[in-house]
């Protein structure tokens, strides 16, 4: 029985390391190699050494600006 390339596992590249991880059910860290990768990325993220590109989020000056506008525009009742 011959194998087609479609046969073959979808490689990826271990986003901490770079090691190929092939993606399959059995991969329980996918797209990480193990574990310790997949700690390793979530604790930047929670450092926040990883960000989303976009606008920063809002800080809390911001808001109390926004709801001291919001109370101004709102109608008397």
């Amino acid at each position: 029985m011959s194998h087609s390339a479609n046969d073959a596992p979808l490689e990826v590249n271990c986003p901490q390391c770079g090691i190929p991880v092939a993606w399959r059910p059995e991969s329980t860290y996918r797209p990480f190699c193990s574990k310790r990768c997949q700690l390793i990325d979530f604790g930047a993220w929670a450092e926040e050494s990883h960000r989303i590109a976009g606008e920063s989020a809002m800080d809390e000056a911001d808001l109390e600006t926004l709801l001291a506008q919001a109370d101004k525009d709102a109608p008397l009742t």
